[in-house]
């Protein structure tokens, strides 16, 4: 998502968790949005492409990206 905001081609290394580390780091991450909607939370929410998109554009590629 971050190098289609960029306009840029991916350019991605992966390399593998240190066996050293693993039982240390959160490796998988995943939300479970069940509790939000049963609590009436009905408005949509912003996909992950389109969120950075925005971030880059009105933040990260101004001249001031601290504003």
């Amino acid at each position: 998502a971050l190098f289609s905001a960029l306009g840029k081609a991916p350019q991605i290394e992966f390399i593998d968790m240190p066996h050293h580390i693993q039982d240390k780091y959160q490796y998988f991450t995943e939300a479970e949005m069940s509790n939000l909607r049963s609590a009436g939370y009905v408005a949509p929410f912003t996909s992950l492409e389109a969120g950075i998109s925005d971030y880059v554009s009105k933040f990260l590629a101004t001249n001031d990206p601290y504003l």
